[in-house]
């Protein structure tokens, strides 16, 4: 997992609200178990007509979606089904983070999980973001703050552990073996 300190970059917005998981990454790409190449099916149902080309109206095959690492969507991202392909389509696609005022708890965890950043923000915050598409925002994950290019900074709600995975690019996996001395130590000094 890459460590994620800060993003800056370029929003894309998707305004819609209730964002399942099902329209992230349709169900007929979850027979994979790499997550290369799932940034070519992210939301592949409004990305490209019936023919297979790509829909030149949807936000993020627009030319100024190109190199965006932040996604701003409508209220209750993520909701549906438990899928961790979800995240993985977001981070191939090239997405860092994504900001909603409400983000799904199972979306949110998977997101940490995989280090993409699920950041909730208030709805003043969140409705400039909407109506500015392409506003250039900086993520200081130390902080846990965001900053508009206004100068608008507001902070967002992050608990400890995820925090320090993020920032250490590990997963829970990679957290719990950086402490095996301490858990050998633990387990040849209890007496069983």
């Amino acid at each position: 997992m890459e460590p994620v300190i800060r993003v800056h970059s370029k929003t894309v917005v998707i305004p819609s609200s209730n964002i399942d998981t099902d329209q992230i990454i349709p169900a007929r790409f979850l027979t994979t178990t790499t997550k290369d190449g799932l940034g070519l099916q992210l939301f592949a149902d409004w990305r490209y007509r019936a023919d297979g080309s790509p829909d030149p109206n949807f936000a993020l095959n627009r030319p100024e979606a190109r190199g965006a690492e932040v996604l701003v969507a409508g209220r209750n991202f993520g909701c549906g089904s438990s899928r961790e392909h979800a995240p993985w389509a977001l981070l191939d696609f090239g997405f860092r983070a994504v900001i909603s005022t409400e983000i799904a708890d199972i979306f949110r965890g998977n997101s940490l999980k995989n280090g993409l950043l699920p950041i909730v923000v208030d709805d003043a915050t969140s409705q400039w973001l909407l109506d500015n598409p392409g506003a250039e925002v900086d993520i200081d994950l130390k902080a846990a703050r965001l900053t508009l290019p206004t100068g608008v900074s507001v902070s967002f709600p992050l608990e400890a552990f995820a925090r320090h995975c993020l920032l250490n690019g590990v997963d829970e996996l990679g957290y719990l073996r950086s402490r095996l001395s301490d858990i050998e130590r633990y387990e040849a000094a209890r007496s069983w």
